[in-house]
């Protein structure tokens, strides 16, 4: 399977330490070139973890086509190339990318998606730890969906 990651779920999966089992869950893990740039400037919280996984994923788009008009380039370019690829998920969790992403087809994963997967497939034993490390880093999750994963995790 082949999954196309977009920057704010990498962040939130570099921040718990689980970049690794996006390979195990996918086999074939691309960033688009604009992703690279973004989650890679020395200024940015995890951007040494995110430059040194993502160094070898990076790939250009050949289209021409141009989505920044309701996206930025970084999701643009993760949903061109899930397309030029015949990707299986698009990792997003911004929510208007997500959106718009499924609104042409695309099947969206998220980050929490991810650590749900990953513990069906026995790579992690727990959610709620890693989800509380979420919360107190700067990506926000609500309650609503906090007590939903946990629920679906069966960690209630």
């Amino acid at each position: 399977m082949i999954l196309i990651a977009d920057s704010s779920a990498l962040i939130a999966l570099s921040v718990v330490d689980k970049l690794d089992i996006l390979e195990s869950l996918f086999g074939e893990v691309y960033v688009p070139r604009a992703v690279y740039d973004e989650v890679s400037q020395q200024s940015k919280d995890e951007s040494k973890k995110l430059a040194l996984y993502c160094k070898d994923k990076v790939l250009d788009i050949s289209s021409e086509v141009n989505l920044n008009i309701t996206l930025g380039s970084g999701e643009s370019e993760a949903i061109i190339l899930y397309k030029e690829k015949s990707a299986d998920f698009l990792l997003c969790d911004d929510k208007k990318a997500k959106k718009f992403a499924m609104s042409f087809g695309v099947n969206v994963i998220g980050s929490l998606g991810i650590l749900l997967k990953a513990k069906e497939k026995h790579l992690i034993s727990e959610i709620h730890p890693l989800i509380d490390k979420l919360r107190v880093s700067q990506i926000y999750i609500d309650d609503k969906t906090f007590a939903l994963v946990l629920k679906m995790a069966g960690e209630v």
